[in-house]
């Protein structure tokens, strides 16, 4: 079995006022719910930050509980299965693998931004024995010069892409 993961589509990064920094394409939520319409079992995951310090003095705050860290708004919510991360891998102490693997998923296939997170979280799927899918017309970037490397790693490593 296969699960979509849609991975950091939140406020802070593609929302209405999300920081001019995250330059993706205008239609990413478009095209993140064109792949979820597709697909029967959708986990979202979150990217948080750590309320400390260092973090309260930068220009985004994903804090859990804020409006930034919410889903963003116009994605389609069609389950509520969802993970919170505090690492660019959405494997990295979090209950995901054990969730999949309860749910008979031996397949991922990644959405989302941004392809650094993507790629780690594929790379932390692969590493735990599961078959990775990365869909590349719903996956932003503000690293578009880091992209072409990030998949050939990939590709390398057994990933797959359409």
């Amino acid at each position: 079995m296969k699960a979509l993961l849609v991975i950091d589509m939140q406020e802070a990064f593609v929302g209405k006022n999300h920081p001019k920094r995250f330059r993706y394409d205008d239609d990413i939520i478009a095209k993140v719910n064109s792949v979820i319409e597709q697909n029967d079992f959708v986990v979202y995951i979150r990217n948080l930050f750590k309320n400390n310090f260092i973090n309260r003095l930068g220009p985004v705050k994903c804090f859990d509980g804020t409006p930034e860290a919410e889903l963003a708004e116009g994605l389609k919510i069609v389950s509520e299965n969802r993970f919170d991360k505090y690492a660019p891998s959405a494997f990295y102490n979090t209950e995901l693998c054990g969730f999949l693997k309860k749910n008979g998923c031996n397949t991922v296939e990644l959405v989302g931004v941004d392809v650094r997170d993507v790629t780690f979280t594929a790379v932390g799927a692969l590493n735990l024995g599961f078959k990775a899918t990365l869909n590349t017309s719903a996956i932003g970037t503000i690293y578009k010069s880091s992209r072409r490397y990030f998949y050939r790693m990939l590709r390398e490593m057994g990933a797959e892409f359409i």
